[in-house]
């Protein structure tokens, strides 16, 4: 059991009980005991991917955190809260609420390289503490901006993805993360689809209570810094409600599933049928084919010379057997991490 599992994770669990979750699995499997670790933090009031590694698939977890992500996100317009989400308080409201067409205008400022402010409630450190346990306790927490790229930033309205457009009369939500009312129509008409692009111009022009967007992320990029912005860039405040996952590196939703799932997968000694294989988490990494002699001299650390191939990294295998990620400089291979396979 060496490889990645794909959870679809659930609304109010965190990344580390999915990775309890998966080591449970494992033992009432019968499989033993591996080492088990996740490839990115999702909070708990998000959803969706979250890689799961297990066994020597581990050793890729730190790699995972690089990659870049999808998410989509609902912003609610009207109130900013201290966590900026739908989990705490409001600190800062506004009666002003954009329509769609000044959001679209808007999230070019958004696209490429940003500058962003990390929330207060996060995992990063100040001072050797996290800043969440800083910010619970009532101390003043500020971070430093850091730099962080959005590769694409749409609004899935218009784009064609999943995303709910809500204008002023047709949804209602609060803070607190209350479930949304039931939509009712709006203008004599129901709400556009989903994915449905809009052909009434009136409602690129009426007053939004909230957008979902779609975002496509570098590492370090906290969304709901994102959702702040956006809105303050709006004229107005917002938050949070609504965080999904869609893809995390190579993974996405196509290959995950529910915790639910687990539990039948594990009982039925059937976990093997979703393990990905560890090669997976390097898709983007070309395969080096290496003899047996190759592969036991990488094993025992050595460097090999006078390999013909060009620079960089290489997922190193014998007959498909995972060997080492390893590094390729001037024709010498060394070893950047080994599998013991």
């Amino acid at each position: 059991m060496h490889g990645w599992i794909i959870l679809d994770k659930p609304l109010g669990l965190g990344s580390t009980q999915g990775v309890s979750a998966v080591k449970r699995a494992l033992r009432s499997g019968g499989y033993g005991k591996f080492k088990v670790g996740h490839g990115g933090t999702l909070d708990p009031l998000a959803t969706g991917v979250l890689p799961i590694a297990v066994g020597e698939a581990t050793k890729l977890a730190g790699r995972m955190l690089d990659s870049d992500k999808i998410y989509d996100f609902t912003v609610m317009f009207g109130v900013q809260t201290d966590t900026l989400d739908a989990e705490g308080v409001s600190v800062a409201t506004s009666d002003v609420r954009p329509t769609l067409a000044a959001v679209e205008a808007v999230l070019a400022q958004f696209t490429g390289p940003i500058s962003q402010v990390p929330p207060a409630y996060s995992a990063l450190k100040v001072d050797g503490e996290r800043a969440y346990d800083l910010a619970r306790a009532g101390h003043e927490v500020v971070l430093a901006s850091r730099d962080v790229t959005i590769h694409s930033l749409s609004s899935p309205v218009r784009g064609g993805g999943p995303a709910q457009l809500v204008e002023g009369g047709f949804r209602e939500r609060t803070v607190g993360g209350e479930p949304p009312s039931t939509p009712v129509q709006v203008d004599g008409g129901p709400p556009p689809r989903v994915g449905e692009e809009l052909q009434d111009e009136p409602l690129l022009h009426s007053p939004l209570e909230e957008v979902t967007l779609t975002a496509h992320v570098s590492k370090g990029t906290y969304i709901r810094s994102l959702a702040r912005d956006i809105a303050l860039a709006l004229g107005t405040v917002g938050h949070v409600t609504m965080l999904r996952r869609t893809k995390a590196g190579p993974f996405d939703l196509t290959s995950a599933i529910s915790l639910d799932k687990l539990d039948e997968l594990a009982r039925g000694n059937a976990l093997e049928d979703v393990l990905l294989p560890l090669r997976v988490a390097l898709d983007d990494i070309p395969a080096l084919s290496l003899t047996p002699d190759q592969a036991g001299a990488l094993r025992q650390g050595r460097i090999l010379a006078g390999i013909a191939a060009d620079d960089g990294q290489y997922f190193a295998e014998l007959d498909a057997v995972p060997v080492a990620l390893v590094e390729v400089e001037d024709g010498d291979v060394r070893v950047v991490r080994g599998f013991n396979l």
